[in-house]
C-alpha cells in the first residue's frame, strides 16, 4: 500500500480511496516515510476511510504505527448529524494523556539525593505498574457519578489541588456527555486504580528545560531554561481499556442492526445517535474525566513530595500545572462551520491562537500541546499553527514505535537499557521488565516533532531534557 501514497507538500504524502472519495494523508518526514512506515498502519487508515460518515482526510501523525483497528498516530472525524464512532479508533486506554507541571527551581538544586527522596515519596502513594490498585483506600471505591459529572473539580473541591488547576485542563477536566450510567459493570470492577500510572509507556518524569525556540510564549508559560518540570504521563487504566473491549465487541455483533459495516473488528462502531452510540459516549466520557482525576491525584502527591523535600514555601517552588491534554479521545468539535466526531487516538488537540476553544488563558498563543519522548530522551512543548486546521487540529501525541516490545524484550540487555538512557535515574526494581521501552524501540524524538515543524503545522516553544523517571513494568492491559 505504501507505493500508492504520493508527497504532494512538504512532510505530506497522499492516497485517495477510490469508492469512498475519502482522501488519507500521512505527515511524515522523507526518512520517517522511507524508513519507519508500516504498511499495515497504512491498511488502518485505509480501513477507517470506508467508515459511514467520516469527513475526507482520514490523517496519520508522524508517530503513526500500527494499532487496534485505528493505527496509533491516528484521527479520523465523521460527520455529527450521520456519522459513527468507533470504541477502536478511540483506544483501549481512554485519555491516555500526558500533563506537564513547570517549577520555580532551578535544575542545579535538584541534587540526587533529592531526586531520589522525591521519587521514593511519591511512589509511596502513586503505585506504578500492570493491575495496581490505589495506594490510598479512598480511591479504590470511587463516586463515578460525581467523576462523569463534575469531573477533576469533585477533586479539587475536596482539597486535591488548587482551584486554577481546571483551567489548565483540556475542557477544564470533564467532557459534557459523560454519564456513568453507561459503564458497564465489568468496568466498574476495574474502577480502583485512580492515582496509579500503569505500566507500558506511562511514566513520571523529572527534569530540567533545556532549549527554548520561542522566548516570549515561553516565559509565559513559565518555561525557563534550566529550571526543573514534571511530567505525568497516565490514563485510564484498566477502567478504560475495560470500556473500550466491552463497546468493541457490542459495536461488532450489533453491525447489522445498526447498519454499520466496519471492515474489521478494530473498527467496529455505531451511529452516534444509536443506542450504542450515546451509550458508548457515556461511558467514554465518564473514562476520560476518570483518566483527568487521575492526573489531579497524581499532580496533589508529587506536589506533596517536593514540599517535603525543600522545605519551602508552595509558592516559592511552583509547581503549577501548566496544561493537560488528551490523546486518546472523541469529542464534538466544529471544523470547517460543520460539527464532528473527531477521533484521535495517540494523537493530540492543538488549538492555534485564536481559537475559540482555547483555555481563556491561552486565547492570545494557543494552548500548549505537550508531547513526550520515549524514557531518557527529550520532549516537547509546541503550539499548533493555523494551518493545523488539515489535521482537525490534531498533532502527534508522542515519538512513535518503530519496534514491537516482543521483539526490543529479544534484541536489548539490562546494560544496553542503561547505556541508551545515559545519565538518566530509572526509579525501577526491574529494569529487565522495561526492556520493551528502551528508547531506540521508539523513533527520533526531533525528526518526529520537527515534521510537523517544517510542514508549518506547529511551532516548538520549548525541549525538555528528562533527570530522572518513575516507570511501571509491564504492557498495559
Amino acid at each position: 500500500m505504501k507505493e500508492k501514497f504520493k508527497k504532494i507538500s512538504m512532510n505530506l504524502y497522499q492516497m485517495k480511496n477510490e469508492e469512498t472519495n475519502i482522501d488519507i494523508h500521512v505527515y511524515l518526514s522523507d526518512k520517517l516515510f522511507n524508513e519507519f512506515l508500516e504498511d499495515e498502519s497504512l491498511r488502518q487508515l485505509y480501513n477507517a476511510s470506508m467508515l459511514k460518515g467520516v469527513i475526507s482526510p482520514v490523517v496519520g501523525m508522524p508517530d503513526i504505527h500500527t494499532g487496534f483497528g485505528l493505527p496509533i498516530g491516528g484521527g479520523m472525524a465523521t460527520d455529527w448529524q450521520e456519522g459513527v464512532v468507533s470504541a477502536g479508533a478511540v483506544g483501549m486506554d481512554i485519555n491516555c494523556g500526558v500533563r506537564l507541571i513547570t517549577t520555580r527551581i532551578p535544575a542545579e538544586e535538584l541534587t540526587k539525593e533529592r531526586l531520589r527522596k522525591i521519587l521514593e515519596i511519591i511512589s509511596e502513594y502513586v503505585p506504578s505498574g500492570v493491575g495496581k490498585s490505589s495506594a490510598v483506600k479512598a480511591f479504590r471505591k470511587i463516586d463515578l457519578e460525581a467523576i462523569a459529572s463534575i469531573g477533576v473539580s469533585y477533586f479539587i473541591d475536596a482539597g486535591y489541588g488548587r482551584k486554577e488547576d481546571v483551567l489548565r485542563i483540556e475542557d477544564e477536566g470533564r467532557i459534557p456527555f459523560a454519564d456513568a450510567g453507561c459503564v458497564p459493570k465489568s468496568a466498574k470492577e476495574r474502577a480502583d486504580q485512580l492515582c496509579t500510572i500503569g505500566g507500558g509507556n506511562h511514566f513520571i518524569e523529572i527534569g530540567r528545560i533545556g532549549s527554548v525556540f520561542d522566548e516570549n510564549i515561553a516565559e509565559f508559560f513559565g518555561l525557563q531554561k534550566g529550571f526543573v518540570y514534571i511530567l505525568i504521563h497516565t490514563g485510564s487504566r484498566g477502567f478504560g481499556h475495560q470500556i473500550c473491549t466491552e463497546f468493541s465487541k457490542k459495536m461488532w455483533d450489533n453491525q447489522d442492526k445498526n447498519k454499520t459495516f466496519a471492515p474489521v473488528k478494530g473498527l467496529a462502531c455505531a451511529p452516534i445517535h444509536s443506542k450504542d452510540g450515546i451509550e458508548y459516549l457515556g461511558a467514554m466520557g465518564t473514562a476520560a474525566n476518570y483518566a483527568f482525576c487521575n492526573r489531579q491525584l497524581i499532580t496533589y502527591f508529587v506536589r506533596e513530595a517536593f514540599l517535603k523535600v525543600f522545605k519551602k514555601d508552595e509558592k516559592e517552588l511552583g509547581l503549577d500545572v501548566l496544561y493537560d491534554v488528551a490523546h486518546n479521545i472523541a469529542k464534538k468539535e466544529m471544523h470547517g462551520g460543520k460539527w464532528l466526531l473527531v477521533h484521535r487516538k495517540g494523537a493530540t488537540r492543538a488549538l492555534p491562537a485564536g481559537h475559540p476553544d482555547n483555555p481563556q488563558i491561552y486565547k492570545k498563543t494557543g494552548h500548549p500541546a505537550v508531547i513526550p519522548g520515549s524514557m531518557g530522551t527529550a520532549s516537547y512543548v509546541v503550539i499548533g499553527l493555523e494551518n493545523n486546521r488539515a489535521t482537525f487540529n490534531s498533532v502527534n501525541h508522542g515519538a512513535g514505535r518503530v519496534m514491537s516490545r516482543k521483539r526490543a524484550k529479544e534484541e536489548f540487555t539490562e546494560k544496553e537499557l542503561l547505556k541508551q538512557v545515559e545519565n538518566v535515574f530509572i526509579a525501577s526494581k526491574d529494569l529487565k521488565s522495561l526492556l520493551d521501552e528502551a528508547p531506540l524501540a521508539y523513533k527520533d524524538i526531533d525528526e518526529v516533532v520537527n515534521t510537523l515543524v517544517d510542514a508549518k503545522l506547529t511551532m516548538p516553544v520549548a525541549k525538555l531534557k528528562p533527570l530522572a523517571v518513575l516507570k511501571g513494568e509491564g504492557e498495559e492491559s
